[in-house]
């Protein structure tokens, strides 16, 4: 089963939702657990328990492990193989990018069987070329995995390199263009994000691929927002993804369940 077949699939399944696990201290607090690696497990394994059977996408957030070394990133290893066991598409927030034998080898770490985090999915960043990520895209293709390519992101500050001209288009147009340039051959291989907080301006009718678009809750994009600024685009294949709003019912596992299943039932209503 190609991940774009899988990706639909559960996605019918379970609905269109990106739960995500972001344990930064914040949160660990507000649940009144230690900001240490302890604080960390008992975070992620309350979401593994109350999250990953529920949603269709878990996205773990790797900086919020990875800020604890090596002990960190044994905790992001159980979440990953803990909400994959749960049936979960797991799309590990790694944003990597870079060129050549360094990209593979973040490749082999997110994408390869043999690895301890090895995903479904991971998140890259295309700033040092779209070709840069050859690597990744071959590596998912031959493995039935995905990557979710950064298009046009939430944050301000993305817009002055994402919305500047190159040849005619934005360059986040160009990284649409180049990702379903991609889907053409291998259907759903390579997603885009687009963020849900403000119009994008972007032609996503010939991806054939997700469209992550982060935002929603915390961020304050609505369902209704995503109804209305991907119009014009396949909604079967978006994604909308929140965390905070749905890690603010933790730590019980089952608070966290019902804030899942709330917020998918609210976008699936929206989009309908």
């Amino acid at each position: 089963m190609t991940f774009g077949s899988r990706y639909a699939e559960t996605v019918a399944a379970r609905g269109r939702l990106c739960a995500g696990i972001d344990p930064h201290a914040e949160l660990l607090r507000e649940w009144g657990l230690p900001v240490s690696v302890q604080g960390l497990r008992d975070f992620a394994q309350a979401c593994v328990a109350g999250i990953a059977p529920v949603a269709a996408v878990v996205k773990p957030q790797v900086a919020f492990f990875e800020q604890f070394g090596s002990a960190g990133f044994a905790v992001l290893e159980e979440t990953i193989a803990g909400c994959r066991d749960a049936g979960a598409i797991v799309l590990a927030d790694a944003k990597r990018g870079d060129i050549g034998s360094t990209m593979a080898a973040y490749t082999t770490a997110w994408l390869d069987d043999e690895s301890p985090l090895c995903s479904d999915a991971v998140t890259v960043s295309p700033y040092l070329g779209f070709g840069s990520l050859d690597p990744a895209v071959e590596a998912a293709r031959a493995a039935d995995r995905g990557v979710f390519v950064l298009a046009r992101t939430s944050n301000p500050d993305g817009g002055g390199v994402q919305t500047a001209m190159a040849d005619g288009t934005t360059v986040a147009q160009s990284i649409v263009d180049s990702a379903a340039a991609v889907n053409v051959q291998s259907s759903g291989t390579v997603g885009v994000v687009v963020g849900a907080t403000r119009e994008h301006g972007l032609d996503l009718s010939a991806l054939g691929g997700p469209v992550l678009s982060p935002g929603l809750g915390a961020q304050g994009a609505t369902a209704a927002d995503l109804a209305r600024i991907f119009a014009d685009a396949d909604l079967s294949w978006l994604l909308p993804a929140a965390s905070r709003s749905i890690l603010r019912a933790g730590p019980d596992a089952a608070a966290l369940r019902s804030a899942v299943e709330s917020t998918r039932d609210e976008i699936e209503h929206a989009l309908r």
